[in-house]
């Protein structure tokens, strides 16, 4: 989304993907309490989480054997529900960090040059230069913070427009090494390409749903028919990334319409040419379209509603092409039924 609208200036957007190795494992219990206590958390909260860590003991446990115990000098808890929360705000120091320089792009006026969720982090820059700026202050707070990038993981790419792209570009560096530029990428189980198309994405959908369905109909062929529905709607319904899909080639998203009609006919063994709406009418699934027109819907109430300032810069574009597209998902589909 960031990316489709910070392009219609007609620039190329470049972007940079960091990873960091082993990023819950290294956090620092002094400058992590140190920024609790810069926080409006309680004190008697704060003591609780310092008592929990610097007092837990651990053990390796193999064929039965458990090794001898030992205490964690540093690190959170992978798994654990404080967990997310806790790096976070180990690391929200450099979002602020990062916005306040103002480099890289905007939108609406609000700069918009980093997207983070927990550990994994976009930087973005409308040139190589400030992409640049904006690794060296991620690399210093890095070493600041006892935290690492692994340079093999991390990636750039640069967000074509009209499929026109600089031919030769600088390399893009983290921490001295040059990072390999890619044309597509997976982000947060997203498909990104770097010409902003959703085709790949859609095929990445269809060929999971085509597992998921297949598994079912062999693992569950003598169960009831109300068993399978409710397999279905559990593991067939859910397109993860669907209310983002904007630009794509009609064959593709019909192949994975196509492909949810036939994983419902012959996990309920229906004949391969009966009518889709009507199936699903009677077992009271929702069509694909209806699919879509939740998602979409659902999609756009949360953008309007949400208080994050760069949502908001996005809900208050007329001309934002997902939002746009969301609410035409649901004039096409009608007409689609009414004709």
């Amino acid at each position: 989304m960031a990316a489709l609208c910070l392009s219609d200036r007609n620039t190329p957007v470049f972007a940079c993907f960091l990873d960091l190795s082993k990023a819950f494992d290294l956090v620092c219990y002094d400058l992590l309490w140190q920024k609790l206590q810069e926080t409006s958390v309680p004190e008697e909260l704060i003591g609780i989480f310092q008592f929990w860590y610097n007092n837990q003991v651990n053990v390796v446990r193999w064929s039965g054997t458990h090794s001898t115990p030992y205490r964690l000098e540093c690190g959170v808890r992978q798994g654990g529900l404080t967990s997310p929360k806790l790096f976070n705000l180990y690391v929200n120091a450099l979002i602020e960090r990062l916005s306040s320089t103002h480099v890289g792009c905007h939108v609406g006026g609000v700069c918009l040059n980093n997207i983070s969720y927990a550990d994994d982090m976009v930087l973005l820059s409308a040139s190589v230069c400030g992409l640049s700026k904006l690794i060296g202050i991620c690399e210093k707070y890095a070493e600041e913070h006892g935290l690492l990038y692994n340079t093999k993981k991390s990636e750039c790419m640069v967000f074509r427009v009209k499929r026109w792209c600089p031919d030769h570009l600088p390399a893009v560096k983290l921490n001295g090494f040059p990072l390999q530029r890619v044309d597509t990428i997976k982000y947060l189980g997203h498909l990104l390409t770097s010409d902003l198309k959703d085709d790949a994405d859609i095929e990445r959908e269809r060929r999971a749903l085509s597992v998921r369905a297949n598994m079912i109909a062999r693992r569950f062929a003598r169960c009831s028919r109300s068993v399978k529905i409710a397999l279905f709607r559990a593991f067939c319904t859910s397109f993860y990334t669907g209310s983002l899909w904007v630009d794509y080639a009609q064959k593709q998203y019909s192949a994975l319409r196509v492909q949810y009609n036939n994983a419902f006919r012959v996990l309920l063994g229906l004949p391969r040419f009966c009518s889709a709406s009507g199936m699903f009418a009677e077992a009271r699934v929702d069509c694909f379209h209806a699919i879509m027109r939740k998602r979409c819907t659902s999609l756009v109430r949360r953008v309007r509603a949400s208080r994050n300032s760069i949502l908001a810069a996005f809900a208050e574009r007329v001309d934002c092409q997902y939002l746009n597209h969301c609410c035409m998902v649901h004039v096409l589909t009608n007409c689609k039924i009414l004709f």
